[in-house]
């Protein structure tokens, strides 16, 4: 699927909106990708996100993680598709943690993907979760990589899409200022 099929995709479910927005970053932004409107439908999902397992399988993980709750439907079914085990991560008392009997193995290689990547921040704490609990982070994966491909994490990255959006600082935001 090209990038053209992938955001047809989108806008048929509406989830490619327009208007301000204030993203989880505490960033705000003239577009918003609610990849839930996609995700919704299991067969979409499903696609999707074995296009994007496909892009990330030759790294040699043997689970998948993500950050709660974006990314868990994405996690399960790039697991799914790479026939592996899907586990995610959540926030207690403020700080990213593996949780509900999740556990990684020593030097276990994992991916780690999301529905949107803006800042890094969700994923980085998740890689940050991976590698506390033993395991060794191989890839980053999502469905769309909204900083126009600028956020590196130091290792291989694949995205559906990548979008440049702008993000504005909530004290310098000319949609607020509207």
């Amino acid at each position: 699927m090209t990038e053209d099929d992938i955001l047809k995709i989108f806008r048929e479910y509406s989830a490619l909106l327009e208007g301000h927005f204030i993203l989880s970053s505490g960033l705000h932004s003239d577009r918003y990708i609610q990849c839930a409107l996609v995700l919704q439908h299991p067969r979409v999902a499903e696609q999707l996100c074995s296009e994007l397992a496909a892009k990330l399988g030759h790294l040699g993980a043997k689970v998948v993680a993500a950050p709660a709750l974006g990314g868990v439907i994405v996690a399960h079914e790039v697991a799914r598709a790479l026939g592996l085990r899907a586990l995610f991560t959540e926030r207690q008392e403020g700080k990213m943690t593996l949780r509900r009997g999740f556990h990684i193995d020593p030097e276990e290689p994992a991916l780690v993907v999301e529905d949107v990547i803006t800042t890094g921040k969700s994923t980085r704490e998740t890689i940050n979760c991976v590698e506390e609990a033993g395991g060794k982070v191989v890839g980053i994966g999502a469905l769309v990589d909204r900083s126009g491909g600028q956020v590196d994490f130091g290792m291989p990255k694949a995205s559906l899409v990548t979008l440049n959006v702008e993000t504005y600082d909530p004290d310098d935001c000319p949609l607020c200022k509207k």
